[in-house]
């Protein structure tokens, strides 16, 4: 079956919630450093234990899939996220937030390698690239909305008299000066509601061509030997680390060089950023429909390394504003790299999918540089190493040659002739 709009829309749908319980730690990192009173680099460690989750299940997820299809994954992926949400809302301590996060972070590794080349063929393989915007245009409007929901919480919690239930609720299971943890109460809530919802939905069989399985592992020796798969997974590592990287330190740095209030201001910059990113992919669906998908990443790409800029070494309230625009030039990269990526190969694409979400593992690795780095020479100066990131996603628009092109207004999608 080459079509599946209901599957396309239980997959917008997990994007949504994936996006929901990935994209807090931003916010939270300035109070994992006053709560446990630890460094800069021991709070970026913590997401870099959720994104090394993606580095080392990725490839075997893609054995599960093809072993026991995509729904029972899918299934076992909230199972793992509602177990490490509560296990951090139940006993708050630094190591157990490490092994929290690396549970939860393996869950959406897994539900990542399952729900991308699911919607490359439930979608059509000529759509992906929009519909990968579409999706990450569902990503950013639920990271907009769980940093407003952290805030809230933290400002609501002290004063739960009077207050809504819920409120009153989580403010007697929650200690009394870590209200920030409540968030994971309420991350425990919707993986078990995602659970019971997959359970009771039934998917159709959807048949996949050879190409698209995960194939044994000798077919990934094979898709390593090929210098674009290197250079694809590094991209992808480049793109999430400078996401993550970015959105992870927007706060301290909001606070630390501007003053600003990590818990107020700084939390709604963080989810402006993710708005922003909202923003930018309605945009991009749109310029992708209108020009080839390479050409709009190198005027995203510039236009991010621009953002940075201004956000580093511009004045308070210039900082705070182009912290979010950096969102908005970053929303179309990860469609339209991932979709360049699998566009340009002819064949083992659920292959390459594992090897290409094993790259998110850079999501681990670029904020725990920039903490070192800010504990070393200044956060300022660590930011800057964002710079090479977000030249690397640049890049791509320069050198890839897909097979297959985006589908454009008035012209259906080209198929290069391989030689």
């Amino acid at each position: 079956m080459r079509r599946n709009y209901f599957i396309v829309g239980v997959v917008f749908l997990v994007f949504f919630v994936l996006s929901f319980l990935t994209n807090i730690l931003g916010p939270i990192i300035p109070d994992i450093i006053d709560s446990f009173h630890v460094s800069m680099a021991a709070a970026a460690f913590l997401p870099f234990s959720f994104f090394l989750a993606y580095g080392v299940l990725s490839v075997p997820a893609g054995f599960l899939v093809d072993r026991f299809t995509e729904k029972p994954v899918m299934i076992v992926s909230f199972v793992a996220a509602l177990l490490g949400a509560l296990s951090f809302a139940v006993h708050p301590t630094y190591w157990v937030a490490v092994a929290s996060l690396f549970t939860i972070g393996g869950g959406m590794a897994m539900l990542q390698v399952a729900i991308n080349p699911l919607l490359r063929v439930a979608g059509g393989e000529e759509h992906f690239a929009f519909n990968s915007a579409f999706a990450q245009f569902i990503f950013g409007a639920a990271s907009f909305l769980s940093p407003l929901i952290y805030s809230y919480m933290v400002k609501n919690l002290p004063h739960a008299e009077g207050r809504g239930p819920l409120i009153r609720l989580l403010a007697r299971i929650t200690p009394a000066t870590l209200g920030w943890v409540s968030i994971y109460w309420i991350f425990a809530a919707i993986s078990a509601a995602m659970v019971v919802l997959l359970v009771t939905i039934r998917f159709p069989r959807i048949e996949k061509k050879e190409d698209e399985q995960t194939g044994t592992v000798g077919t990934y020796f094979q898709m390593l030997r090929r210098g674009m798969v290197w250079l694809y997974f590094g991209c992808v590592f480049a793109y999430v680390g400078s996401e993550q990287g970015t959105a992870d330190w927007i706060s301290k740095f909001l606070s630390l060089y501007h003053g600003y209030d990590s818990h107020t201001t700084g939390a709604s910059a963080v989810s402006w950023f993710w708005g922003m990113m909202t923003a930018g992919c309605f945009v991009g669906m749109i310029l992708l429909k209108a020009f080839d998908s390479r050409r709009v990443l190198l005027g995203f790409s510039i236009g991010a390394l621009g953002a940075l800029s201004t956000a580093l070494f511009g004045p308070a309230t210039v900082s705070l504003y182009a912290f979010p625009l950096i969102g908005f030039f970053a929303s179309i990269m990860w469609p339209t790299v991932i979709s360049l990526a699998l566009n340009s190969a002819s064949e083992h694409h659920g292959s390459f999918a594992g090897i290409l979400c094993t790259g998110i593992v850079g999501g681990a690795v670029v904020p725990l540089v920039i903490g070192k780095l800010g504990d070393l020479i200044g956060l300022r100066a660590g930011m800057m190493f964002l710079y090479l990131m977000f030249g690397c996603v640049l890049s791509v628009g320069l050198w890839s040659r897909p097979i297959i092109t985006n589908a454009t207004f008035g012209a259906k999608s080209q198929k290069a002739v391989v030689q």
